[in-house]
């Protein structure tokens, strides 16, 4: 009799058992379901305006207001007349005027970013730690603060007319961005001193040292702070806007910001659209490039 009860018993545990793993599957896949379907409608309404830009670029019909959310004729003459009809806008000076000073601001801000990190990373000197604190507690306050002594001072240097405004704008850029070293110090502070030490018993130079040491090891880092310093003036517009005074200064963001005002929003929004489109691309390229050495960094440092 004892021996039945323990039999039935044990087969009681075991179908409880084996009901309990049921229920625990089913709430997982149940759990799964509702995180898929909350992550696709998230990703729908991510994608959804990239997706009516793009197609509104092609939009054969012009003006701001449309019967249809999404274009129902479809032509190419919005990129077309977005680079040739330069009377009103001239959209490549924007374009060329925003690449050239990115490009600048991206080489010279990655330099000062490396210069200081290295500095205070590697070396010990009087007002080290100062120094860190006073940027660290300058960082905190917003850039815009600074907007009418900047434009004052560039106007004291006769930056601000419409031959100076590249200069002004590559200056404003890159003059400070040394001072956002804190990332970049961060990983420094991760490589051996061992590296260092064994370098400068080699009859290495700091200039060495920081050249051909700690700079290939600071890959990843140096191409995080290239996007940064790329992106900074690529998108920015109040200081475009303060600094620029003629179309001649314009960047991109200006522009497309002018080709919505009352006076050419009819003739320029789906151009807005198409310059929007073109704006994206050269980000688009530089994360591709920069992607991929970021990669081989990682998995560089992986098997060192």
């Amino acid at each position: 009799m004892s021996n039945s009860t323990a039999v039935a018993q044990e087969e009681r545990q075991y179908q409880n058992g084996a009901s309990g793993l049921k229920n625990q599957r089913t709430r997982r896949i149940i759990l799964d379901i509702l995180t898929h379907l909350f992550l696709a409608v998230m990703g729908i309404i991510w994608i959804l305006p990239i997706v009516w830009v793009f197609l509104e670029s092609f939009n054969a019909d012009q003006g701001a207001t449309q019967n249809t959310f999404f274009p129902t004729k479809y032509t190419v003459n919005n990129y077309v007349k977005l680079f040739t009809e330069t009377d009103v806008m001239n959209f490549p000076r924007m374009f060329l005027n925003t690449f050239i000073i990115a490009v600048f601001v991206c080489l010279i801000s990655l330099f000062f970013v490396l210069s200081v990190a290295f500095c205070m990373s590697r070396l010990r000197f009087h007002f080290r730690k100062t120094f860190m604190n006073i940027a660290l507690i300058l960082g905190m306050f917003p850039g815009i603060m600074a907007v009418v002594a900047i434009y004052f001072i560039l106007k004291a240097m006769g930056l601000t007319s419409s031959s100076g405004t590249l200069i002004a704008l590559i200056i404003v850029y890159s003059a400070g961005s040394g001072a956002g070293f804190y990332v970049m110090k961060g990983y420094m502070d991760t490589i051996p001193a061992s590296l260092d030490e064994a370098a400068y018993l080699d009859g290495c130079t700091k200039w060495q040292v920081f050249w051909k040491i700690i700079v290939p090891i600071c890959k990843p880092m140096i191409v995080y702070q290239a996007i940064v310093g790329f992106l900074a003036p690529w998108l920015d517009f109040v200081m475009a806007g303060v600094i620029a005074r003629d179309q001649h200064g314009w960047t991109v963001a200006l522009g497309l910001w002018n080709m919505l005002q009352k006076e050419y929003i009819y003739q320029w929004y789906t151009r807005f659209a198409a310059g929007a489109v073109c704006v994206s691309v050269p980000i688009a390229i530089l994360f591709i490039l920069m992607q991929r050495f970021y990669q081989e960094a990682m998995s560089g440092s992986v098997k060192g």
